[in-house]
Order: C-alpha cells, then structure tokens, then sequence
C-alpha cells in the first residue's frame, strides 16, 4: 500500500500526508482499518509508533503493532489502568474461580466422608440433607462472605 498513490495506509489518511514507497506503517496500519491505527495515534502519537517501529526488527514489527492496538484499546476503556487493570480483573476472576472449585472439592469429600460412615444395603438410596455446611470452618479455610455453599440442587452465592 506503501506508494500507491491512489490508496494510502491508514496513517497517512488521517495524517493527511502523501505515502511514501518506504512508509513504515503501511505494512501495519491497511487502509481498509483505519480505527486501527487511529486509536494507536490517538494514545501513543505517531512520532512515538514511527520511532518503535524503526527500532524493532522487521519480523517483530506485525507484534509490537497488535500490542499496541490491544494497550490502546485498553487504555481508552480504562483511562487510568489500562491494560494493567484487565489482567488484574482477570486475575481476580481466576482466583475467585479456584476458591469456588476448591469450595465445591471440600463439599465432595466432605458428602463422601458422610455416607463412607453409613453402611449402605443393597437398593438403598442416599438421602442428601440439604443444609449449607459450613466448609470453610470445617476444613479451617479462611472465612469470607463469598463461600459458594451447597443448597438443594443449585448454588447461590451467599453475601
């Protein structure tokens, strides 16, 4: 797209500047998309693209642009965080998620233990008392407010 003086990048239609045959952001910013490269200026400035551009190798230049678009993506969402606070929410929900699996592990050993000390005769079925335990003082979990705990056949979160 470089050169072509009927199409230029991106860049250069909202820079309002002809493309030159060697313009570094041709290859990145198509003319096709060019919020792409808008949201890039927008938060880097394209003095600052052009300069990294110009610094990287060629084959880790298509990267650092997907990277880029993602931060200033990221960046116009989360004005003061950024990318930092969607990896951080991310982590949060991981971490929330684990204690929930781990919650949900305690209440089956904890159902197993149970009835492994009823002995079962043939043809009997197992009735299930429906009462939320209360695993994290069983198994010395630290207590928190957002336990998932069995109740019936489906989980609610208690607050």
């Amino acid at each position: 797209m470089g050169g072509n003086t009927t199409s230029p990048c991106a860049s250069c239609k909202l820079l309002r500047r002809r493309c030159a045959k060697d313009c570094i952001f041709a290859p990145y910013f198509p003319s096709h998309d060019p919020k792409k490269f808008a949201i890039v200026h927008k938060v880097f400035g394209a003095s600052n693209v052009s300069k990294m551009l110009q610094e990287l190798p060629i084959q880790q230049r298509a990267d650092a642009v997907s990277s880029l678009v993602y931060e200033a993506n990221a960046r116009v969402k989360d004005p003061v965080y950024g990318c930092v606070g969607a990896i951080s929410y991310l982590q949060n929900q991981v971490s929330e998620l684990q204690m929930q699996l781990a919650v949900a592990q305690a209440e089956i050993l904890c159902i197993q233990m149970k009835h492994d000390d009823q002995p079962l005769m043939q043809n009997q079925e197992i009735a299930l008392d429906h009462k939320p335990y209360d695993l994290p003082q069983y198994f010395n979990f630290p207590s928190s407010s957002n336990v998932i705990h069995h109740d019936s056949f489906s989980r609610e979160r208690i607050f």
